[in-house]
């Protein structure tokens, strides 16, 4: 299969997710789910992306659309990269299994769809106050965060770069 087959197969569509999960409930594998931006990827992301995909064994990842992006606030010139760039290259991780755009504010709906069995977000929130975190827990799940890397974020590269 060439590559940009095995790429383009990552990213789906609600549909094809939910043909996804009736697949991997029925092997019985644990879901992981996780959700962001990933404007410019960089090492502090790809670590985090590993780490999620540990806790389970398939990991999907809701990935934030360029309008949602936009409505977040982060900065008049966010995202860097179209939601079309950042889904093909966070499509060559091995350790994702599928991505599927968003384009709510959060991604409480996506999470409600999918089910997981793991949700994951860096450790700079706190359990609690993960969007999805009611849902996962009333079916029996483990909501999870994850040590973020220090001095590694996409804000602070693109500050480092208007600098340079």
């Amino acid at each position: 299969m060439s590559f940009h087959k095995k790429l383009s197969q990552k990213l789906v569509t609600k549909d094809k997710l939910q043909d996804l999960l009736k697949e991997w409930n029925t092997q019985n594998q644990q879901i992981v789910f996780t959700n962001g931006c990933f404007d410019i990827l960089h090492r502090g992301h790809v670590e985090y992306l590993c780490h999620a995909r540990d806790l389970g064994d398939k990991l999907i990842l809701g990935l934030n659309t360029d309008a949602s992006v936009k409505r977040l606030g982060k900065s008049p010139e966010r995202p860097i990269n179209s939601e079309d760039t950042r889904a093909t290259i966070l499509a060559g991780l091995e350790c994702i299994d599928a991505i599927v755009l968003f384009d709510e504010d959060t991604p409480l709906e996506l999470i409600t769809f999918v089910q997981p069995d793991v949700l994951v977000k860096g450790n700079d929130y706190k359990v609690e106050d993960i969007v999805g975190y009611d849902v996962v827990v009333a079916k029996g799940g483990k909501v999870i965060t994850i040590q973020l890397v220090d001095g590694f974020s996409t804000t602070k590269l693109i500050e480092k770069m208007k600098t340079s």
